[in-house]
């Protein structure tokens, strides 16, 4: 830190429409990762938007029973955590009680994380609070409700890193990097855990690798972190790997409640690390406000042309890890990935529920015992035939086929199960498949596009067929 404070900071250049455009561009590329802080968790407490740790940290203190005139004005959780030590408390007593005051609470998420998520062009977030808000707010965004985002949580004692490239991510990502809401001393509620948990991240076989490097090579946006001061140019530093004074690519840009109040900090970041950025014509809140009026703005929406309307791209969301009961069942090749793609997309917009794999080998799943139980509790099963499958004669998808014909094989002769799809020119009479599949009758979709009529059989077979 300085050593002789100023009263004032030389200004910064401006928050101008050129770094707005610059903003918006690196977003669409997708190498923008936003880390959300608790200055964006807003919540309604009696018809009133208070911030989330604010509360929190009343709600603790009544747990502990701790006297109001043993706290500070305007107290935080540091200081309740600070005045139960002094009074003789125990600090595991602190998680459990917060974890329970907080699912009591059963708060929604708050309009800024609601903006935040709607922006689809991020598929990581990086978090800085331990409430799990920003993940129900990406589900209801992005999945109607359903819990698809994919979450992971830092601890001293627990390393946990990214499972790939940010740009090879299937579903969206929460890195919780200091913890998440539980029972066990497994998050930062203190200043002392967060000190805890960024000596944790020095060495390199805890440090998470895979996460840094996409923070090293990535712009990143830090929205609502209010780091005090020697944190915020600490964390700047571990995320970029790199001396601040360094020249680099990449920028980040900070918008929060505290860091333009701070002289010494607006200097040290303006002179030392040119590439940070702060927003000083407002808070994180009005920051996301903003940045997704001008996302949204730049999609392309539904416009006329010669009298019709062309339809947005689709945008595809990724199967869910288990597959839900009575759901019908996709099983390709992975050169028709594309095309199944599609086939599930229309088939969802009819109304449908559809799953395939699509994380072939998870660590940590018996892949083929996983196939066979999803094969048994299917509606139906859709083979997709093609060229890519007629010059394959081994592959997985054959043995999915022969999982399905074995169950066909129990069912009353006539008995609707296997509906197989051809995507291309393939014919049905040269097709290197069962001679069963030969049976059934087989509906063309020319590039997995789903045409109304094969929606609507799949309606009225699934309507009149009992979920297993």
């Amino acid at each position: 830190m300085d050593q002789f404070p100023r009263e004032s900071a030389p200004s910064t250049p401006g928050f101008d429409e050129s770094l707005w455009e610059d903003v918006m561009v690196f977003i669409e590329e997708r190498c923008v990762i936003p880390v959300v802080g608790a200055d964006l968790v807003q919540v309604e407490v009696e018809n009133q938007q208070v911030p989330l740790y604010h509360w929190a940290a009343r709600a603790l203190a009544s747990k502990l029973g701790l006297a109001p005139d043993s706290l500070p004005d305007d107290y935080a959780l540091n200081d309740v955590v600070c005045a139960h030590l002094a009074a003789g408390g125990r600090r595991e007593e602190v998680y459990p009680r917060l974890l329970a005051v907080m699912h009591k609470a059963e708060f929604r998420p708050p309009q800024p994380l609601i903006e935040l998520a709607s922006i689809t062009d991020f598929n990581l977030f990086v978090s800085t609070t331990f409430d799990p808000l920003l993940q129900l707010a990406i589900d209801a965004v992005r999945f109607g409700g359903e819990a698809r985002t994919d979450v992971l949580a830092y601890a001293p004692n627990r390393v946990v890193d990214l499972p790939c490239e940010k740009e090879r991510l299937r579903r969206p990502m929460i890195f919780k990097l200091f913890g998440k809401l539980s029972a066990s001393p497994s998050y930062a509620v203190s200043d002392e855990d967060i000190l805890e948990f960024i000596w944790a991240l020095q060495p390199e076989h805890h440090c998470p690798q895979q996460l840094f490097h996409e923070l090293q090579t990535n712009h990143l946006l830090f929205l609502g972190c209010s780091f005090p001061d020697w944190l915020e140019r600490f964390f700047l530093r571990m995320a970029k790997q790199r001396r601040l004074s360094d020249p680099r690519d990449v920028l980040e840009i900070v918008a929060d409640s505290r860091t333009s109040r701070d002289p010494n900090l607006v200097f040290f970041l303006q002179h030392i690390s040119s590439r940070t950025k702060i927003f000083r014509t407002g808070d994180a809140v009005s920051f996301v406000a903003e940045l997704h009026r001008r996302w949204s703005e730049r999609q392309p929406a539904s416009v006329p042309t010669g009298g019709s309307f062309v339809p947005e791209p689709r945008r595809f969301l990724p199967p869910e890890r288990e597959m839900p009961p009575g759901a019908i069942f996709i099983s390709y090749t992975r050169k028709d990935l594309q095309a199944v793609q599609e086939i599930k997309a229309g088939l969802e917009s009819a109304g449908l529920t559809v799953w395939f794999d699509m994380d072939r080998l998870e660590a940590g799943d018996d892949f083929d015992q996983k196939i066979l139980r999803n094969i048994s509790g299917c509606s139906f099963f859709v083979p997709v035939i093609s060229n890519a499958t007629e010059q394959r004669l081994e592959g997985y998808f054959r043995r999915e086929w022969n999982y399905a014909l074995d169950r066909n094989r129990n069912m009353a002769e006539g008995a609707l199960f296997i509906l197989p799809v051809v995507i291309d020119a393939t014919q049905p009479e040269t097709a290197i498949v069962p001679q069963r599949f030969l049976n059934c009758q087989w509906t063309k979709l020319d590039k997995g596009v789903v045409t109304p009529s094969f929606a609507r059989r799949l309606r009225e077979l699934t309507s009149s067929t009992p979920v297993n």
